[in-house]
């Protein structure tokens, strides 16, 4: 049920509008977003790299409306590639379809994540196309595959799966045949019944499903979760299969769960943490609550303290 309210919640205009012009809001959202700026979100990265800890970044922004603000958003993780080669950092970034322009003009997408991609594997970084609403699975996969036949792209383009769709199966065991990376999430939209898992025993059986499909594959791959259940479960399959540490790694959030960043990090086990700014945070502020509406409680504690 709660899961269900802050999806809700995700989509209200009204509250969307108050809570980023608010002080309130914006403190709250702080545990979960590096700041405003990219000089921000390269400080965190540095942090996170000193700590032995690999990083995506990723530009807040949902749907844009013309093709000048898909250039303008395109043209900020432009300036992230060029960051990262810059200040030599253990980083790659993420980019929603519809953040650049793909409810506008399907063909500049496309185009904004080919310069994206070539421009990665010439610094010998990547691009991951994050995923949506079920709506855009079939285009986004679509793009996917077209950008990284590319040969300027060398590879350098992945995607994220969403574990409680019934077609992950076939979509994953398609993009390991092709050498596809993925990252392996749960969801965080709501989806019917008719295409998605309803209970969460289901999403996390899938979710092992895959995750051993994945590792398998001997493609490196990005097992995403705070979820300890799963994180034990990967640690025990790559085990029983002598699937060495650095044949994948674990993707987690900022913000959330630092001691166990840390302490797999300790294990020797590879950590990218998801480094997320900008001022339009709110929809992935609520979306984070509905995977995990413990944050709440969290939130609550921590409200009033330095």
């Amino acid at each position: 049920m709660l899961r269900a309210l802050f999806i809700s919640l995700s989509e209200s205009k009204a509250l969307r509008s108050f809570a980023e012009r608010s002080k309130a809001g914006q403190r709250v959202s702080q545990r979960f977003i590096a700041g405003m700026t990219l000089d921000e979100v390269v400080s965190a990265t540095k942090t996170l790299n000193a700590a032995g800890m690999r990083v995506t970044m990723d530009r807040l922004g949902e749907s844009v409306l013309n093709a000048e603000q898909a250039r303008d958003a395109a043209g900020t993780y432009m300036q992230l590639l060029d960051a990262i080669e810059r200040e030599k950092l253990d980083a790659n970034v993420s980019v929603k379809l519809t953040g650049i322009g793909f409810d506008v003009d399907k063909a500049l997408t496309q185009k904004l994540v080919e310069d994206m991609t070539a421009r990665a594997a010439s610094i010998g970084s990547f691009v991951r196309v994050d995923m949506e609403g079920s709506p855009y699975t079939q285009q986004t996969l679509d793009l996917v595959n077209a950008v990284y036949a590319k040969p300027e792209s060398k590879g350098a383009v992945g995607i994220v799966i969403q574990s409680y769709l019934y077609r992950s199966e076939n979509d994953v065991q398609d993009l390991c045949a092709k050498g596809i990376r993925i990252r392996l999430c749960k969801g965080a939209y709501k989806e019917p019944a008719s295409i998605a898992f309803q209970a969460k025993s289901d999403v996390d059986a899938n979710y092992v499903k895959l995750m051993k499909i994945m590792l398998k594959s001997g493609v490196f791959h990005g097992i995403a979760t705070h979820h300890e259940a799963m994180i034990d479960a990967t640690i025990r399959f790559a085990r029983e299969e002598k699937i060495d540490p650095s044949a994948f790694e674990f993707q987690m959030l900022y913000g959330i769960r630092r001691d166990l960043q840390e302490k797999l990090v300790k294990e020797g086990w590879g950590v990218r943490v998801y480094v997320p700014f900008g001022r339009e945070w709110y929809p992935y502020f609520m979306r984070r609550l509905a995977e995990r509406p413990a944050n709440v409680l969290f939130i609550a504690k921590n409200f009033f303290r330095r």
